[in-house]
């Protein structure tokens, strides 16, 4: 390091300080883009939360000696601008794959993504992805859903059992009385009991005259055999 001049001393600094702050990268190679080009996509990107720049590969190579992002030295190779993210790294390998479709000579390499080295082919399934917005979006309706769906159900509850009572009284031609007007119930005894216990009354009954005269009649005396009862009294003992 000190053989190094102020500036790219400073310059491994810098690397030093967004390596330490972040834990995901992409690594480019912008060979023949125009200065305006890269300037509009460090533009685009700082929008995303990234910090898109130039560095030379020995100075990278310094700087990330040791640390999570050591596998990116296979990709520092030519002219070499790095993105480091702070922000929806889907977001970022998007808005790459489409600059890069606008501009092919801008090529996207690999990077690490949370400390783990990826390709360029991981990274295009990463632009793939929604972005963490609209992830979370969908997370939230996913999520809201089962409860929109209750209060629903809850709410039906009460409605339904209103509208059946409604019905019920319809049918019953009105309003039911309150409780404490309505009429005591009346037990209602069955056609078949009723003319059965009006019969059996009518078979049993004696005529009045017949009871009377069976009164007024004279009772016949009744015959005692006093033989047969003195042959049952023991003998009297001989004097």
């Amino acid at each position: 390091m000190s053989k190094l001049n102020p500036d790219k001393v400073a310059t491994v600094k810098e690397v030093t300080s967004k390596v330490n702050g972040t834990s995901t990268a992409v690594v480019t190679e912008y060979r023949g883009l125009t200065v305006a080009e890269i300037s509009s996509l460090r533009r685009q990107l700082r929008t995303l939360g990234a910090d898109y720049k130039v560095f030379k590969n020995t100075l990278v190579l310094r700087a990330i000696d040791g640390t999570a992002f050591a596998p990116i030295a296979e990709y520092l190779q030519g002219p070499t601008a790095i993105a480091f993210v702070d922000g929806d790294v889907s977001a970022v390998a998007k808005a790459l794959r489409d600059f890069a479709k606008e501009s092919p000579k801008l090529v996207v390499k690999g990077g690490v993504v949370d400390g783990q080295l990826v390709s360029s082919k991981d990274l295009t399934a990463l632009a793939d992805l929604p972005s963490r917005d609209v992830l979370l979006a969908q997370l939230a309706g996913l999520l809201a859903s089962p409860l929109r769906t209750m209060a629903g159900l809850i709410k039906a509850v009460p409605q339904n059992f209103a509208y059946g009572l409604s019905a019920l009284l319809d049918s019953k031609g009105g309003a039911a009385l309150p409780a404490d007007e309505a009429p005591e119930p009346v037990a209602e005894t069955p056609a078949g009991v009723e003319d059965a216990a009006s019969t059996a009354s009518d078979d049993d009954a004696t005529p009045v005259a017949q009871v009377e005269d069976e009164a007024d009649a004279p009772v016949a005396p009744v015959d005692v055999d006093t033989t047969e009862a003195s042959s049952d009294a023991p003998d009297e003992p001989a004097e």
